[in-house]
């Protein structure tokens, strides 16, 4: 069994299918896509379109209306789905979905911005704190884990155009990227960085300054796997020229044969 798990910050679903979203997942047609930045209730999603593209739907929106949520579609039912990780705080906002297999466990996850303030910046670091004690339980139930997703952190001066100017910016804060090394030192993977180690890979712009087209970008979106799942992944690539959002989808490719 060989699975295409995509993630993509959509930056509202709606503004994505407006701009011919429904019709690339008909062309691509990927096992499982991750979507963050839904910006959506239930009852503004066209869940019986994504039903006839052949997916089971799953959602978590955020009670604030029009703010962050994420979903996933997936074409196998998955055995069960879990929505948040039990803090009303966090959860409220719409930010980590949950769906089992029997090969490995997928976690769908929005890591909130901190560029709007120092609030914002406490709330994101506290946030990044619980996920990660929320994964470390998960993994000592399920050892194939893969949590992708807009994490909204630049791990490495190689995942931003420009290290040198970022130093102060919320995603690229040094406690940010050492919360990042802590992770990767639990047992994770960047599933990318596996395939390619190459500078200028991004999968987030700034709609500012003509951003994308000068590739002045940053890479937020993840693919990572526990390392028990790591010998089933096969490749891991950008999508870049993707184009419904700011960001761009990535993809990994896991072969169970």
């Amino acid at each position: 069994m060989i699975k295409t798990i995509l993630s993509y910050n959509v930056n509202g679903i709606r503004a994505a299918l407006n701009k011919g979203f429904a019709d690339w997942l008909k062309k691509n047609s990927p096992d499982i896509i991750c979507l963050q930045e839904i910006k959506a209730d239930p009852s503004q999603i066209d869940v019986p379109l994504f039903e006839q593209l052949g997916y089971h739907c799953f959602i978590h929106s955020a009670e604030t209306k029009g703010y962050s949520g994420v979903m996933t579609l997936s074409k196998e039912s998955p055995t069960q789905s879990i929505i948040g990780i039990g803090i009303n705080r966090f959860d409220s906002e719409g930010r980590v979905l949950r769906i089992d297999f029997p090969e490995f466990t997928l976690i769908n996850v929005y890591i909130p911005s901190g560029t709007t303030g120092d609030e914002r910046q406490e709330f994101k670091m506290k946030f990044l704190s619980e996920f990660r004690s929320f994964i470390l339980e998960l993994h000592k139930e399920k050892n194939n884990l893969l949590i992708c997703g807009d994490y909204n952190i630049c791990h490495k001066p190689i995942d931003i155009n420009h290290p040198e100017r970022h130093q102060k910016s919320s995603g690229f804060l040094p406690e940010e990227r050492a919360w990042f090394d802590t992770f990767i030192g639990d047992g994770m993977v960047d599933t990318f960085r596996q395939f390619n180690k190459e500078y200028d890979q991004y999968s987030w712009w700034s709609y500012r300054a003509n951003s994308r087209k000068k590739n002045l970008g940053w890479r937020i979106d993840y693919h990572l796997v526990s390392k028990e799942l790591q010998k089933y992944v096969k490749n891991a690539a950008i999508l870049t020229e993707v184009e419904h959002s700011d960001h761009c989808p990535v993809s990994v490719t896991l072969d169970f044969n």
